[in-house]
């Protein structure tokens, strides 16, 4: 019989502050995509300054917090670290793209693919967690992806593929995250994350980051707020949940991109098409997560 130790938290509390962490990051993540579109009409700033902007605030901020609280980095597994830096600096990056070239609510809706391909890459890579049905699950909800990309083209818009690349590099970064915390704890993860995330987009579109004026200053930094707070939320909220359950609650942000887009910055409504697609991939995600629960 197992005794939970004195001041050891119940498993289940700790499972729901995990979930309501990753709920929280949802909503800071989309909030942060609000903000690039409210700068568009006063402000021009590329996407990857908006990247670097959150990357080097992230960067800043856990430095302050690891002197204040006296902590030492402990990398251990160097190429999680890594991997999971350049995922989730790819994915960030599609992400401000799409949301900068195309509909607020496409981008969040299919940045949120990625736990599809979190369920996709599993087949692959991970041979204990083969599920067939699962894998049928996913063809379903990739027939939604297309009703949204598409819903009456022949073609997609070249702002939707930026939005799929999002969700495909997101899911990767999600999978090295998970596994990263077996071996790490937050603050190693996103020091690492941010730093060298910071270093990449210097090095790569140093021509697009300039001496911001305080109108550009208040719209990166906000956005830069939100992103680091949604990734601080995220990071945390694994500690408790696993890779697809968190994938599933994040997936909110589905519903939060299709209400709130047209009222906010006047995006056009999801066509009825559009709103099939973006409920077979919630629906798709929901029922993984029951899978795999």
């Amino acid at each position: 019989m197992n005794i939970p130790l004195p001041g050891s938290p119940p498993k289940a509390p700790r499972q729901v502050v995990g979930w309501l962490a990753v709920f929280g990051s949802a909503f800071f993540f989309y909030l942060a995509t609000l903000i690039i579109r409210w700068a568009a009409p006063h402000v021009v700033i590329e996407s990857s300054y908006f990247v670097f902007a959150r990357f080097l605030l992230g960067f800043m901020v856990v430095c302050l917090t690891m002197i204040l609280q006296k902590q030492r980095l402990h990398p251990k597994r160097y190429h999680y670290l890594i991997g999971r830096t350049v995922a989730n600096t790819i994915a960030v990056f599609c992400f401000y793209k799409a949301v900068a070239m195309g509909s607020l609510a496409e981008a969040n809706i299919l940045n949120m693919t990625y736990p599809l391909f979190v369920a996709v890459f599993s087949w692959f890579f991970l041979r204990g967690q083969r599920d067939l049905m699962s894998l049928m699950i996913v063809v379903v909800a990739f027939a939604g992806v297309w009703l949204v990309i598409s819903p009456g083209d022949i073609e997609p818009g070249w702002e939707n593929l930026w939005g799929l690349s999002s969700g495909i590099s997101a899911a990767a970064a999600i999978i090295y995250l998970n596994i990263s915390r077996r071996y790490h704890d937050s603050q190693t993860i996103l020091f690492f994350m941010f730093g060298l995330g910071t270093l990449f987009m210097l090095i790569f579109f140093h021509e697009a980051i300039f001496l911001p004026n305080p109108l550009e200053l208040f719209f990166l930094l906000s956005c830069s707020v939100a992103g680091v707070l949604g990734q601080y939320l995220l990071t945390y909220g694994f500690l408790y949940v696993t890779a697809v359950e968190g994938s599933i609650i994040s997936s909110s942000r589905i519903l939060l991109a299709a209400l709130l887009g047209p009222l906010l910055v006047a995006d056009p409504a999801l066509t009825a098409w559009g709103w099939c697609g973006a409920l077979l991939i919630f629906f798709a995600n929901a029922t993984l997560a029951l899978r795999k629960t």
